[in-house]
């Protein structure tokens, strides 16, 4: 029905563009009120004329935004079913979504009546003067296809952008930037360019991480009985994995502690728990065994 509609629309236009002519040659020879009449039909012509290119505009943006939306669900539909990453699917609805508009866009303006090759050529050199404008978001772009390509990191991944000093969960990758979101849900938008040239520290990427803990105590306690009880608390701890094996050692002897470290390792995603647990049970376990935590202590001596 739609089809038909630009159909007789395009025929009317095309005949009303034939009597324009032909009511141009007769205005050539008409006078005085003959003129007047005509000059007055060929604006009631020129109006009818410009009302169908309008109505035909209105039609291809009304069923180009219909086949846009259901071009979009059908490209959302197939990654879909293919499973394909999210990381892809942000980035392929974005350039989709596009490019559909563009298009839509130029046949609207053709609707119009405008000349598209014409249109085109105009679109072709501000394409250039704008390329060369936004040469950074088109950097942009191509840092956006080296993260897909590459995929350094994914949607879900926990990441840290050490030149701009920023960390958070992966939220979409879009076709300029990339979304994080950070543990304060703070929105960030990082550009690709940027992300692809510059260092990315990824938390997600390995399943297991080692935590660390540099414990303090006083000189003169039995070091024996505190990595005792250190090793009764990691093995206490079921997230903590067996392999590799927990690693306990004195680390250093400070200016006023002498220094436990302890290192495990757990999954990725167990980390923080584990370190702020484990912080607790140092600190009740310590107290109650009688191991003292030192401080900081300044000895001043009188001659």
């Amino acid at each position: 029905m739609l089809l038909f509609l630009l159909q007789s629309t395009q025929q009317v236009a095309d005949s009303l563009a034939v009597a324009s002519q032909n009511l141009d040659q007769a205005i050539s020879k008409a006078e005085g009120l003959d003129k007047l009449s005509l000059i007055t039909q060929q604006l009631i012509d020129s109006g009818v004329q410009a009302g169908g290119h309008i109505l035909k505009a209105v039609l291809v943006f009304i069923v180009g935004r219909f086949l846009v939306s259901l071009l979009k669900r059908l490209t959302a539909r197939l990654m879909d079913k293919r499973d394909v990453d999210v990381s892809i699917k942000t980035f392929v609805k974005s350039l989709v979504n596009i490019l559909l508009t563009i298009l839509l866009i130029i046949s609207v303006v053709g609707a119009l009546g405008v000349e598209t090759t014409s249109f085109a050529a105009l679109l072709a050199s501000a394409g250039v003067a704008i390329g060369m404008a936004l040469s950074g978001n088109l950097q942009n772009f191509a840092g956006g296809l080296v993260i897909l390509l590459f995929k350094p990191y994914k949607v879900g991944d926990w990441i840290e952008h050490t030149n701009q000093g920023v960390s958070g969960t992966v939220k979409e990758i879009q076709i300029f930037h990339t979304i994080l979101t950070t543990a304060d849900n703070k929105q960030i938008y990082i550009p690709n360019g940027s992300l692809s040239s510059g260092v990315i520290v990824n938390y997600s990427y390995q399943k297991t991480r080692r935590v660390e803990w540099i414990i303090g105590v006083d000189y003169g306690e039995d070091y024996a009985k505190v990595a005792k009880v250190m090793r009764e608390i990691l093995d206490a701890d079921k997230r903590i994995l067996a392999d590799p094996a927990p690693f306990i050692a004195l680390n250093a002897l400070d200016a006023s502690s002498v220094n436990v470290i302890a290192r495990v390792w757990v999954n990725s995603a167990d980390y923080w728990n584990v370190y702020f647990d484990i912080n607790r049970a140092i600190y009740d376990t310590f107290n109650k065994e009688g191991i003292n935590f030192p401080f900081p202590q300044l000895t001043v001596h009188q001659g």
